[in-house]
């Protein structure tokens, strides 16, 4: 349920659930459909599937398939006295070793043997994440240097390629081509 240190990008841990609940439980193993999402996923579909956003348009493309956070972001927030484990903030892959925040917008993640997301943009964490641990929105949205917000909730992205995702697997990036554009809330 959660792969061992290793060198190199890789996944961490992955998680699914059937139900719209904050947190996730962690499984062995997640299969992801190319346009769909994770099989068994409550987030999965080719239209949005957030509850918020299905009540102001359920015709909205589903941008949020798969939620990806950096395994990173638990030891930042560990600093600050919280205890927050892989698929308690309702990702689906957590991952080690690659700056998600950071990626350009289109990126491609090659998951394990044959999966292949594309990053949409980022998750805007909500007022659930303090339901979940009272002060850890604070935590989880910063400030930059130029005063901007800090959103480091993870990213979503959509299944271009499907597959079977495990923890251990290895990460390899593929930035899109032309001017990078950052990412932006989804």
């Amino acid at each position: 349920m959660v792969g061992e240190q290793g060198d190199g990008p890789r996944v961490v841990a992955v998680s699914r659930d059937g139900e719209h609940r904050f947190s996730k439980p962690l499984v062995d193993e997640v299969v992801l459909v190319e346009g769909w999402g994770i099989e068994g996923d409550a987030h999965a579909g080719t239209t949005v599937q957030h509850r918020s956003r299905v009540a102001r348009d359920p015709s909205q493309p589903n941008l949020r398939q798969v939620h990806l956070i950096h395994a990173e972001v638990f030891d930042e927030v560990a600093a600050a006295g919280f205890h927050v484990e892989p698929g308690q903030m309702g990702e689906n892959v957590t991952t080690r070793g690659v700056d998600l925040l950071g990626l350009p917008t289109g990126t491609v993640l090659h998951l394990g043997d044959s999966a292949r997301v594309q990053v949409t943009g980022l998750r805007n964490p909500c007022q659930q994440i303090n339901d979940f641990e009272p002060g850890l929105l604070r935590a989880v949205l910063g400030r930059a240097d130029d005063g901007s917000v800090e959103r480091k909730g993870g990213v979503m992205s959509i299944v271009l390629a499907g597959g079977t995702v495990r923890p251990g697997d290895g990460i390899r990036v593929e930035l899109p081509a032309g001017e990078p554009q950052p990412l932006q809330p989804v």
